[in-house]
């Protein structure tokens, strides 16, 4: 991932240090647990652990050699540990260390994802209240429709992603096991308790049955979690991106003093954050194929997946943290434009009250079919003519005669509409 869309600290979670000081502490754990079975010397751990140290050209340099990256890291650490450090890696093989390691960054980044996922929640909620009876249009194909309010919308985007905070935290549970099983996962060479031990030490469960990899299904599930985190971000930036519009304009992306907007044209204000969380968005779920893809392995192992999570892996968490915080900051600081949701609203000329004149005048005996067709012929005269559907109902006198000048009013009145706001947010947000 280029440092541009990259966060401190999810870049420290995937770089080599952390990687390689993640394989040591399984390695110790795993040593520590074969001391107490009395497999090994005490005090290897203990050595190791106080003697170990993580040199990344070292270990590059061994591995140009060696042609494989987990000896590599042994050899290395045996030439700060000593002799004792013989001891470690006993009856495990490679998958082990390399699988219980990626489920810990894992679980690291999705624990990061989730505190962006709850900022996220807190701006939203905020906004939603704040916002919970200032009025705008709905619209369905990108044509108005009915009266809603901007909080209602933004309740929405945040009942969503209470369902994502969800989905991550299940998917993180999901990724939450170790393996130290040895060789095809038969445990022929090294206790099982030793799996027990590390899995404790290190915060895991237990994976139920490894085929010496960890079964992949656990982390399609996890990177299709990312997935549709990632379409909920495009979802709120697209609606932002819309809303900014010329035409529409009913908020803006914050634009600082010195900001520029066009190279061209110095009137240009662009909502290029949310452009650039929609394409985010997209490299985060091009992630979720790969992913899925790597479910079916041969036999009990091969290392197709091994490229593919190299490169997943960090790319996946760390565009999803960066979009996520960005996201945050777009909605913590959006400016609203309330005079001009009302100027939209009132665009059509009451053509969005439809809908209720024609259920009036079926609860006054016409039916439905002549209800609709009556009032759709007045709102075809509205866009023809470019007046008022209020005026040509009004001076229809076998409307009239079914509709009351009250009622009438009554329905061309916006705030009829929010009548049950309320109760939409009491679900919401329950408190």
């Amino acid at each position: 991932m280029i440092n541009r869309y990259s966060r401190k600290e999810l870049t420290t979670i995937w770089s080599e240090e952390n990687k390689y000081k993640i394989w040591l502490d399984v390695e110790i754990a795993a040593a520590q647990a074969m001391e107490k079975l009395g497999q090994i010397p005490k005090g290897v751990s203990s050595i190791v652990k106080r003697k170990a140290k993580i040199n990344v050209d070292r270990i590059h340099a061994i591995e140009a050699k060696v042609k494989h990256d987990v000896i590599a890291f042994l050899t290395s650490i045996t030439e700060k540990a000593g002799i004792n450090a013989r001891y470690l890696h006993q009856g495990m093989t490679s998958s082990d260390v390399l699988d219980t390691s990626f489920n810990i960054q894992l679980v690291q980044s999705g624990k990061i994802l989730l505190k962006d996922i709850n900022l996220i929640l807190k701006v939203l909620k905020r906004q939603a209240k704040k916002h919970k009876f200032t009025p705008c249009i709905g619209r369905s194909h990108g044509i108005h429709a009915e009266p809603i309010t901007f909080g209602l919308k933004l309740a929405s985007f945040y009942e969503e992603f209470k369902r994502n905070r969800k989905r991550l935290v299940d998917a993180i549970d999901e990724v939450s096991s170790c393996a130290i099983s040895g060789a095809v996962g038969t445990f022929a060479n090294i206790n099982p308790n030793v799996e027990k031990h590390v899995a404790k030490k290190l915060g895991l469960k237990i994976e139920p049955i490894s085929t010496q990899v960890i079964p992949r299904d656990r982390h399609a599930f996890y990177f299709s979690v990312l997935g549709i985190i990632a379409g909920s971000v495009e979802r709120v930036a697209t609606e932002i991106r819309h809303l900014q519009r010329s035409e529409v304009y009913e908020l803006q992306e914050y634009f600082s003093k010195d900001q520029k907007g066009s190279s061209a044209m110095p009137h240009k204000k662009n909502p290029i954050l949310s452009e650039n969380l929609t394409g985010l968005s997209r490299m985060v779920r091009s992630y979720v194929t790969p992913a899925l893809e790597n479910i079916a392995l041969w036999h009990e192992r091969d290392i197709s997946h091994s490229s593919v999570e190299r490169n997943i892996g960090p790319d996946a968490n760390i565009t999803l943290d960066f979009a996520l915080n960005r996201l945050s900051n777009i909605l913590d600081k959006m400016i609203i434009y309330p005079k001009k949701m009302i100027q939209n609203i009132n665009l059509t000329k009451g053509l969005i009250f439809s809908q209720e004149i024609m259920l009036e005048l079926t609860k006054n005996g016409l039916s439905r079919e002549k209800s609709y067709k009556i009032v759709q012929s007045y709102a075809k005269k509205c866009f023809s003519e470019n007046t008022n559907l209020f005026d040509l109902i009004s001076k229809d006198k076998f409307i009239m005669s079914k509709i009351s000048k009250s009622k009438l009013n009554s329905i061309f009145n916006y705030s009829s509409h929010f009548k049950n706001i309320n109760l939409i947010f009491r679900r919401i947000f329950k408190k």
